[in-house]
């Protein structure tokens, strides 16, 4: 696998020259995780922090009585890890593939030293630290604000695909136990749910694919904006 490259077409990184690029390559490695391996658990001490070049690594919490709670579904391009790096505090999730994965860990050493040397790179992890504590506040907003259906219309459309005009197509990328619980719902909610749109003919089921024919009547009936 070729690190530089991979890190140099990060949004993270990009702007930063050759060779703060392959400073950090220096100090990151590539690995594969199979469907449900663990990345890290919830206590573990981190060492840097990842980035995601393809698959899907979901964020949990889980009890000790086998309840879990799903905190993030994560894709291509996405990171996780680097705010507990940052205050040398461990892992408050553990961290699962969902599907193989191929993924990149950067060294806490590696990427302090390149923050030390170039403030770009420290506005541009400042940005995204950010925009994860943006999407905490939408989580909080929707578990105390929004029903149930909202919350899953609110998914769904956000991860459509525009088919022709009003009809859309969405994919759910892993199972729908996994989906219901980063939506902080149960599993049977989250298909009772689907099941009453689909008999309102508001959208249509199958497997994993979800074909919503009209997107403003889906919205008028779930009351979003």
């Amino acid at each position: 696998m070729n690190l530089e490259g991979l890190l140099a077409h990060t949004p993270l990184f990009q702007g930063l020259d050759s060779d703060e690029i392959a400073r950090l390559a220096h100090g990151s490695r590539a690995l594969t995780a199979a469907r449900g391996d663990t990345l890290f658990h919830r206590g573990d001490t981190p060492t840097g922090f990842f980035l995601i070049i393809f698959g899907l690594v979901k964020l949990a919490l889980n009890s000790p009585q086998g309840d879990e709670k799903v905190v993030a579904i994560l894709g291509p391009g996405d990171t996780f890890g680097e705010a507990v790096m940052f205050i040398d505090q461990p892992f408050l999730v553990d961290a699962q593939a969902l599907v193989q994965s191929r993924l990149v860990h950067v060294s806490k050493g590696a990427i302090l030293q390149e923050l030390d040397r170039d403030p770009r790179l420290v506005r541009k992890m400042i940005a995204a630290l950010s925009m994860r504590l943006h999407h905490l506040i939408d989580d909080v907003e929707g578990y105390s604000l929004r029903s149930g259906c909202q919350r899953i219309v609110d998914y769904l459309l956000r991860n459509a695909v525009e088919e022709d005009g009003r009809a859309v197509t969405v994919t759910l990328p892993t199972n729908k136990r996994v989906i219901a619980s980063r939506l902080n719902l149960t599993q049977e909610t989250f298909s009772r749910i689907l099941q009453t749109l689909g008999k309102q003919g508001l959208l249509s089921v199958e497997r994993r694919r979800i074909h919503i024919p009209d997107i403003e009547r889906l919205q008028a009936v779930a009351g979003i904006d």
